[in-house]
């Protein structure tokens, strides 16, 4: 650049983060808006991008906000060298930011099927690490992303399920935050590359044979998206988004027919001629 009056100007330009990073690290942000310095602030961390991305995220997050973040991974001790993943994994979550590193090692059960032990022995064991860490106002962030929330919606579609199971993983639960819903996949698998990281790629997530959820992300979504369009990730997450908020106002019409005693007459246990009276969404 030139002007003639003083010669050549140099410009520094000054670029922010990759748009992929920006986003995911805004979403933490507004997810946690509202907290309080100090407050601790964990990331269920997988090893695969979704939680990398967030683990890198939450860390900048946390340096700017005054949070005290942390990582926790559970081996579930279902694949051979399970113990050296999670070392791996340990490893590159503190090259994203995260140096209070836990790995829990779990035993899975097989009530309800493996997919459904293994969540259940997961989250007990995030849990009881949250509670003996202790601190102020704990949160667990998780990396479920749009695509994971499409996936939900297809599976609890495919059950045959009511209005509260299509309306699919929601944004918080308790102290569990689920800050990326509305981004998708490829955003946490760009902002890895970015940032240099290196995510752990779990073989059971594209097994054909495997877990349901894999046959459905590996064959079902591709084809539903060749036929009908990349929008179909995000229209099922809308549909999603619009049945929580009609299975959280059944809920709430549901609780006040109870009335304050716990039933539609209090002292009164129910009957069926009070069932009857009530509309069949409210009633179910």
């Amino acid at each position: 650049m030139f002007d003639p009056r003083i010669g050549p100007l140099v410009v520094d330009v000054v670029t922010g983060p990759h748009p992929a990073v920006a986003a995911i690290r805004n979403a933490v942000r507004t997810a946690l808006d509202g907290s309080a310095i100090g407050t601790r602030v964990w990331v269920a961390y997988s090893g695969g991008p979704d939680s990398l991305a967030l683990a890198a995220a939450t860390g900048f997050v946390g340096r700017k906000e005054g949070y005290l973040t942390g990582a926790i991974i559970v081996d579930h001790g279902l694949q051979e060298g399970s113990a050296a993943v999670a070392e791996r994994a340990a490893a590159e979550v503190r090259k994203a930011g995260l140096h209070h590193v836990f790995i829990e090692k779990v035993t899975v059960g097989r009530e309800g099927g493996l997919e459904a032990a293994a969540r259940t022995a997961r989250y007990a064991a995030l849990n009881a690490r949250i509670d003996a860490e202790g601190g102020l106002n704990p949160v667990l962030l998780t990396g479920h992303t749009m695509d994971d929330q499409a996936e939900t919606v297809l599976l609890a579609l495919a059950r045959g399920s009511g209005a509260r199971a299509l309306s699919g993983i929601p944004a918080r639960r308790g102290r569990i935050i689920r800050p990326l819903l509305s981004l998708r996949r490829s955003h946490t698998v760009t902002a890895c590359e970015v940032l240099g990281l290196e995510p752990w790629h779990d073989p059971t997530n594209v097994m054909l044979d495997g877990p349901r959820r894999s046959a459905l992300r590996a064959t079902v979504l591709p084809v539903l998206t060749d036929v009908l369009g990349e929008g179909v990730i995000s229209g099922l997450a809308r549909s999603a988004a619009l049945l929580q908020a009609d299975a959280d106002e059944l809920d709430r019409q549901a609780r006040s027919a109870m009335g304050p005693g716990g039933s539609a007459e209090a002292g009164r246990d129910w009957e069926c001629d009070m069932l009857a009276a009530l509309p069949d969404a409210i009633r179910s």
